[in-house]
């Protein structure tokens, strides 16, 4: 082996071809960017790479010659294109890390992308289970973060219950550059897709991990009233509005005229008449384009960038199906302004509106709470471009309060009058998706603790396949060479004559609903389209959808989409269907067709006995041919359950997660559902008679009450028992809450829930217990709980004149009483007074009752009154 040659190795990056993309981070014309720059050249140039990014002069990617895309932000007009060319577009810290390692590291972990938000960061775990310690591997890897078992250089997070085990002790010992945080902090950022990237440069969602640090975690050691201060908030500089109010000024430039824009070299700009702009302002604008090596062109077919203000303008929709860059005015401001490149639907005032709105976002009313500064303002504009109505002043008929967090005054007043509390991704996922969100998404009503949410304000972009499919969808235009749209949908023609038809005093009406969406993206129709037809049975016919004719072209045939993923999703249904085809195959073979509704003996198509005689065997023989061609499918979901089964006070699962899920999936595949829902429930197990949230609301709908031993020998036996068996026998508890299980039992069978139907209960929020329980129990029992603050414009609610079939459980003389649930507390004793003038001024008698009256009234299921259950300023000084 002496006289043999050892084999060369290849240069580190000499199979990369990059190209690094100018930002604010990365900008050839900074001092410190060049530098940062002319480093990341030399060291992929030295170690094998090639260079590309000086072989066009405008300075656009060539997709076909580069492999890598050295980029601070996903935020310039090739991303999309590069992703989908599987091109890697990484971080600057991807070449040095590649260069200490000695071997190319992960792109995916250097992603710019924020939607993949534990880029950069390694996670290592410590004390806590092994569930948990699995999801949150998983979810890291997930979202472009890397996991690491043992404690390096390179880990960044560990996530720990204490600082008691080695692995903290370690990071102590060595005083390594690493941060100990909660399980906590985990959850907050699933929760709320939010990028943890410290950097401000960041174009990620960002929360801190300050309040979650361990050892003195401030959401701890502070109460959740105390002040949340709000960080400076500089992301939604020039985005605040659609309508820019002043003429742009280049950063760092005193006078107007020493303006330089260089962002528009090479590239051709449309400046749409729907601006509604003056003639001097134009050319102002038209002289800051040229200037900056651009050009105006009035043609949409040569443009590459097209400026204007409505979604619903033809030019609006060629520019959009040409994949061309589409966005207002004060995009093109803040274009100007920054002299660098953004994309417009990164930031959602960034991109045209609808003069319509939002379909159904006109009956809400929005108020704000706890926004300030440039944040404020631009959900405000946010507000008002969706079609809903801002009022700075909250009152009970507004439907919606944003806030950061649950702290202030109309965030109480919004518990009070039942308005739905939500924080601002409610209202940019409704923009961005151009469709309402449900408020059942706790996405949109979580608010972390000490924690305020107007810190990422402004992240979320528009949903670039939401906008095609209710704004230009597949098959809606189809432009010729000379510019000329031959075929419009019917929503284009709505528009396309609204605006060009030049009638005088015609009224311009928002589109039907049909007008809106002509073309169906997903599957609604159940009839398969076969490749052979039976030429006696003649041609099979559909209702045909409603069109419009243009110039007298009747037979015009929708394109269909070209997308690979549509293509998939259609094969993958046509998969399914396979059955269902070869069974309606089978049936057409019959001898007359199919002839759907049944067979009549008096239509014209009956077939006579003999036909059928003469035609049996042939039948006999298709059916037994296709019989055997149809393919059977297995059933692989669960059947469905025979009980469900809620629990309260079971200490079999106490502190074993994975012992809980393991129970559970056992008992389900017993036919035994554990829900959590207590108005579903059909069972009930406790080990006695409880006083817990569960039990009560429970109560209300009369399921059958079983020991807690049910469920330990169903688990022992690997069988699903008798229930009746179990039926819960608590005799010291009955003696102790004076009532008997059987009899209630039967009173909640005769009330069906409503045994508070009709009453407003008033409850403060101190009182013990909290809120939320006692409101869930009035619910569940058909009543009205709401929140007391002694506030000017609380009012009763109206109430029935008399008892009724519904009424269950309440006589003439308590219809008149409206109460009031407290606790002897200083804070609730001063609401007591204004409570009783409330409800004398509407002519009631107030009650001011302790916790024990809803909660033996809902455990007997009888309202259940003594004199021992009212509060008085008397019997709170005398400690009675």
């Amino acid at each position: 082996m002496d006289g043999e040659e050892l084999p060369v190795r290849a240069p580190l990056f000499s199979q990369v071809h990059f190209q690094i993309v100018q930002s604010a981070n990365l900008n050839f014309s900074d001092a410190q960017a060049v530098s940062v720059a002319n480093y990341l050249c030399k060291a992929l140039v030295d170690n094998g790479a090639q260079d590309h990014s000086h072989q066009s002069p405008t300075g656009k990617i060539t997709l076909d010659e580069v492999s890598h895309i050295i980029s601070a932000t996903s935020d310039f007009p090739e991303y999309d294109a590069a992703t989908d060319a599987l091109k890697s577009v990484v971080k600057p810290e991807w070449v040095t890390a590649s260069v200490a390692k000695g071997r190319l590291a992960n792109p995916r972990s250097y992603s710019p992308d924020p939607r993949l938000y534990f880029s950069g960061l390694v996670l290592c775990c410590a004390d806590i289970p092994e569930g948990d310690k699995d999801a949150i591997m998983g979810g890291v890897l997930a979202t472009g973060g890397l996991y690491s078992s043992s404690v390096t250089k390179m880990v960044t997070h560990i996530v720990a219950l204490t600082m008691d085990h080695e692995k903290c002790q370690m990071v102590l010992k060595k005083d390594l550059k690493c941060k100990i945080v909660l399980p906590h902090w985990y959850g907050l950022f699933i929760s709320m897709y939010a990028n943890v990237s410290t950097k401000s440069d960041s174009t990620g969602k960002r929360l801190d991990e300050d309040p979650y640090l361990l050892p003195n975690p401030e959401i701890l050691l502070k109460h959740p009233h105390d002040p949340i201060f709000e960080t400076k908030k500089v992301d939604m500089q020039g985005a605040t509005s659609t309508q820019p109010t002043e003429v742009p000024r280049i950063e760092g430039s005193d006078r107007a005229d020493t303006r330089q824009v260089e962002i528009f070299t090479g590239k051709k700009i449309m400046l749409s008449n729907d601006l509604k702009i003056g003639s001097h302002l134009r050319g102002t604008i038209e002289d800051l384009i040229g200037q900056g090596g651009g050009s105006v062109t009035g043609s949409v077919h040569k443009a590459d960038v097209l400026i204007c203000h409505y979604r619903e303008s033809s030019e609006f929709r060629l520019a959009s199906r040409a994949r061309k860059e589409v966005g207002n005015l004060t995009w093109l401001y803040y274009l100007i302004t920054h002299n660098t490149w953004t994309s417009p639907m990164r930031r959602l005032l960034h991109y045209p509106i609808s003069k319509y709105g939002l379909p159904g976002f006109d009956k809400f009313r929005i108020s704000l709470s706890n926004y300030n500064g440039e944040a404020r303002v631009y959900l405000e504009n946010l507000a008002i471009a969706a079609g809903g109505a801002f009022t700075k002043t909250m009152k009970e008929d507004n439907t919606h309060l944003i806030t950061a967090h649950q702290y202030s005054e109309k965030c109480d007043a919004a518990k009070e009058w039942n308005i739905n509390m939500v924080n601002h991704l409610w209202l940019e996922d409704s923009y961005a998706k151009w469709q309402i969100q449900t408020l059942s998404n706790p996405r949109y009503t979580y608010f972390p603790p000490r924690t305020n949410l107007s810190r990422i304000v402004g992240q979320t972009q528009i949903d670039r396949h939401a906008m095609e499919r209710h704004f230009y969808p597949q098959g809606s235009v189809e432009e010729s060479e000379g510019g000329d749209a031959r075929r419009l949908s019917s929503r284009s023609l709505y528009q396309h004559n609204e605006q060009d038809s030049g009638l005088p005093g015609s009224s311009q009406q928002p589109p039907s609903s049909s007008d809106l969406m002509p073309y169906r993206t997903h599957s609604g129709s159940n009839t398969p389209r076969v490749s052979k037809i039976h030429k006696a049975s003649g041609p099979l016919r559909t209702p045909a959808a409603s069109r419009i004719v243009i110039d007298g072209k009747e037979n015009e045939t929708p394109s269909t989409s070209s997308s690979r993923g549509a293509k998939d999703r259609a094969a993958a249904k046509l998969h399914d269907q396979a059955a269902d085809i070869a069974l309606y195959e089978k049936e057409r073979k019959r001898v007359g067709g199919v002839i759907f509704g049944g067979r009549r003996k008096t239509s014209e198509d009956a077939i006579s006995n003999d036909s059928r005689k003469r035609s049996s065997s042939k039948d006999e023989e298709a059916f037994t041919d296709d019989d055997a061609r149809i393919p059977k499918r297995a059933k692989k979901s669960r059947q469905a359950p025979v009980m469900r089964l809620l629990l309260t006070g079971y200490k079999g699962w106490a502190n074993s997660g994975k012992k809980e899920a393991e129970d559970k999936s056992r008992l389900r595949d017993m036919g035994v559902l554990v829900t959590q829902d207590p108005t579903h429930c059909t069972h009930l197990a406790s080990p006695s008679i409880l006083r817990t949230k569960k039990f009560v609301c429970a109560l209300a709908h009369a399921p059958i009450v079983i020991s807690t031993d049910y469920v330990d020998d169903c688990l022992a036996k690997e069988e699903r028992l008798e229930p009746d068996d179990y039926l819960l026998d608590d005799p010291a508890g009955e003696e102790r809450l004076g009532f008997v299980l059987s009899e209630a039992m039967s009173r909640a069978k005769n009330h069906r829930g409503r045994l508070l139907r009709g009453m407003t209960i008033y409850c403060t929020e101190p009182v013990k217990g909290g809120f939320d329980t006692y409101k869930a129990i009035i619910e569940a029992n058909g009543g009205t709980c709401l929140l007391y603050k002694a506030r000017a414009s609380s009012t009763t609610v109206s109430r029935p004149t008399g008892p009724d079939e519904d009424s269950e459980g309440m006589t003439d003389d308590e219809i008149e009483y409206i109460y009031l649930i407290s606790g002897p507390s200083p804070a609730e004793i001063p609401l007591w007074s204004k409570f009783r003038s409330m409800v004398h001024a509407a002519g009631k008698h107030p009650r001011v009752v302790e916790t024990d009256w809803l909660l033996n009234s809902a455990l007997r299921q009888q309202l259940h009154w003594n004199e021992g259950y009212q509060l008085t300023e008397e019997r709170v000084s005398n400690g009675s």
